[in-house]
């Protein structure tokens, strides 16, 4: 079976053909800013975009016969972690959601491709929404508002699989801390197969990272808000997007970090990375104390886990808890094949987005 992967991001859309558990063909398609400018919201690129994924997949030559296109699932309502069917009420919430992202393209685009193919389904799996949340995780000091999982739960759970498959169990049989380092970072607590705490890994909660603020003083914020110089969008990128690093250092590229600290010797670059280390350290530990300290292992995964500096740092503020195991990168291509090819081949029911 034939399996399509749409994986977009905010400059770029990832493709991926799979046969069964085989990758044939996969591709970056870059998307220059200027181009994206064109278009007054995220999901008025998904024909844009669509297109350039058919083209693409054209030129390498691959048959349309996919059993199934899958796609990155976007900002929807709080949902528990799987495979949905792409249907009518999904697009219909990432097109009217009060947050945007570029991972709403995704069932968009699954949905408008495989509905021109006979016999084809399309489907998301694990999104960015996926909320297991127990019930003392999403209760803070107000009762105006509750926590939000937003977090990178495709790659952590498939993580969260690979060790598990690695270790002859099943990843219901463990409790693990799982780290994304990415644009932001998202530190979660499993506990046998569910994500019962995660901090909100978009906008504005837990330790800051290349490109979030993670958690700020609240009066200060709040002052900041009153303080007549900022619009609200320019609010919005202080905590996410002109945040973290990216508004320490000015740069968001940890290559251009990490050539400062090696090469330079830049003090500044030094105490701003250190004080990141230490507040994601600190949000380790404490999904430690979620877990009861009954934590078999921390899983560190995302494309900063390449940095040597960064995951020894982390290790030395954290190893006494549990085994700490390293998976650098991203495997999301993969990921949303294999959970595509589990309900294709009946081992997985998709659930159905309501």
């Amino acid at each position: 079976m034939h399996i399509l992967v749409v994986n977009p991001g905010s400059t770029s859309t990832k493709i991926a053909v799979f046969e069964n558990e085989k990758e044939l063909f996969h591709k970056s398609l870059s998307h220059p800013v200027e181009e994206i400018a064109q278009f007054k919201a995220i999901t008025d690129q998904y024909e844009w975009r669509k297109q350039l994924v058919l083209e693409a997949v054209k030129q390498a030559g691959c048959p349309f016969d996919f059993a199934a296109v899958v796609g990155r699932g976007g900002l929807l309502k709080p949902i528990p972690g799987g495979v949905y069917r792409v249907n009518d009420q999904m697009m219909h919430d990432v097109r009217t959601s009060e947050h945007s992202h570029a991972s709403d393209l995704g069932c968009l685009i699954a949905y408008e491709i495989a509905k021109d193919i006979p016999g084809c389904q399309s489907f998301i799996a694990d999104p960015v929404v996926v909320d297991e949340l127990c019930d003392s995780a999403r209760i803070c000091g107000s009762p105006l508002m509750e926590r939000l999982s937003i977090w990178h739960a495709l790659n952590q759970r498939a993580i969260a699989r690979r060790f598990a498959k690695e270790q002859g169990k099943r990843y219901e049989d463990f409790n693990l801390v799982i780290v994304h380092l990415g644009g932001g970072v998202s530190v979660a607590a499993h506990e046998h197969g569910k994500c019962i705490d995660v901090n909100n890994a978009l906008d504005g909660e837990g330790p800051f990272g290349p490109e979030r603020a993670g958690t700020l003083p609240a009066s200060g914020l709040i002052k900041l808000c009153f303080s007549g110089e900022y619009t609200e969008a320019q609010l919005l990128k202080m905590v996410s997007g002109k945040a973290g690093l990216a508004a320490l250092l000015g740069t968001n590229d940890m290559r251009e970090v990490e050539r400062s600290i090696n090469e330079d010797h830049d003090e500044k670059a030094t105490r701003y990375t250190d004080a990141m280390i230490y507040h994601i350290a600190k949000a380790i530990t404490a999904q430690g104390a979620v877990l009861c300290g009954k934590v078999d292992a921390i899983l560190i995964t995302g494309g900063m886990a390449r940095w040597g500096y960064l995951v020894e740092g982390l290790k030395q503020r954290c190893g006494w808890m549990a085994p700490i195991h390293c998976y650098p990168g991203e495997d999301e291509l993969e990921a949303l094949a294999l959970n595509a090819l589990d309900v294709l081949n009946g081992t997985v029911e998709a659930k159905e987005y309501k």
